[in-house]
């Protein structure tokens, strides 16, 4: 109807729109063998780069916490992934899981029906799948778990969650951003049920996950610095961040950490030491995504925490952060 029409045209048809066209126009059919195939090979070509479009398109509204607008675009990457690969492929699993987690969005109301379909459909297809990655394997445990929690079924949400931790921790490290994800979402459920103690430390888990690998990044982005003077700063920040974060891992950490910020900040009980560490690692973050103000304000405030603490290290570590952002507005 109109109103799916409007939807699908805002999420992602007006991206593709154009891209539609040699998609579904037929092959004349007195074309040789050598130029069907070739045909054949460039509509493949096309439909995986419409794959990879409304996939990140989805996602980046899903991060976005725009569950609605992700649907239409999630429903295209299924679509042309089922005509690529076929309806039994597990290249299938990541449509069906960005469908679930954007159907289990807080305004998403009355489509957890849906979004237990698409889990349901994902998991088949990984049961009869002898040789399933654990990369894929975690991700659907996590959209298990978020399904569960979804529904109140907490138990079975930490369940899930933790064959989330144990996979992705096998796959990428034990102190990987992919594993810091569900120590994440452990933590909200613990949260949720008052359990403070094991939340807070979740929390903390997460939140020194993302200062080790953001820590290590700003390491390399200095020693480029160092290494190649001559070059823009800008192109250098673009090239290590390309190296070290994808779109989607800024994204995840944007959402994770200012989530964390919020509780330390919101706690009864003042824990400077936390939040100062939560802030360390915004600062990091900003500052490597080229938000020069935001990284600034938020080294600032970390610095006046861990002015309290007796941690030399720490105060040192922001100063120098401190230093390159200040270097860096002064040369814009």
């Amino acid at each position: 109807d109109v109103d799916h029409q409007k939807a699908d045209w805002v999420s992602i048809h007006k991206k593709i729109c154009q891209l539609l066209i040699p998609i579904r126009t037929s092959l004349p059919f007195f074309l040789s063998e050598k130029e069907r195939k070739h045909g054949m090979e460039q509509l493949v070509k096309r439909q995986k780069y419409i794959i990879d479009l409304a996939y990140g398109t989805a996602q980046e509204f899903v991060l976005d916490g725009k569950h609605k607008e992700a649907i239409p675009a999630a429903l295209h990457a299924l679509h042309f992934s089922t005509e690529v690969y076929g309806s039994n492929s597990v290249q299938l699993v990541p449509a069906y899981l960005l469908l679930a987690e954007a159907s289990t969005g807080k305004y998403c109301v009355g489509h957890l029906p849906q979004a237990s379909k698409y889990l349901s459909q994902a998991e088949w297809i990984v049961l009869r799948t002898p040789d399933c990655s654990a990369d894929i394997q975690y991700q659907l445990h996590r959209g298990l778990g978020l399904f569960c929690a979804a529904e109140g079924n907490f138990e079975q949400a930490l369940y899930h969650l933790a064959n989330d931790i144990y996979l992705a921790s096998s796959t990428f490290g034990l102190k990987s951003v992919e594993t810091s994800g569900g120590y994440f979402h452990m933590a909200n459920i613990f949260f949720h049920q008052n359990k403070m103690d094991i939340a807070n430390s979740l929390y903390a888990k997460v939140t020194d996950i993302w200062h080790a690998f953001l820590l290590k990044s700003l390491q390399v982005q200095e020693q480029i610095l160092k290494s190649q003077p001559e070059m823009s700063p800008f192109t250098e920040d673009k090239k290590v961040s390309d190296d070290r974060m994808t779109e989607a891992q800024q994204s995840e950490g944007i959402r994770v950490l200012n989530a964390v910020l919020r509780i330390r900040e919101q706690a009864p009980k003042p824990q400077p030491g936390e939040t100062a560490r939560v802030l360390h690692a915004l600062a990091m973050l900003y500052y490597l995504t080229m938000d020069l103000p935001k990284a600034g304000e938020l080294g600032v405030r970390a610095f006046g925490l861990v002015q309290q603490l007796p941690q030399q290290e720490s105060r040192e570590t922001i100063g120098r952060l401190l230093k390159l952002i200040n270097s860096k507005l002064s040369s814009t």
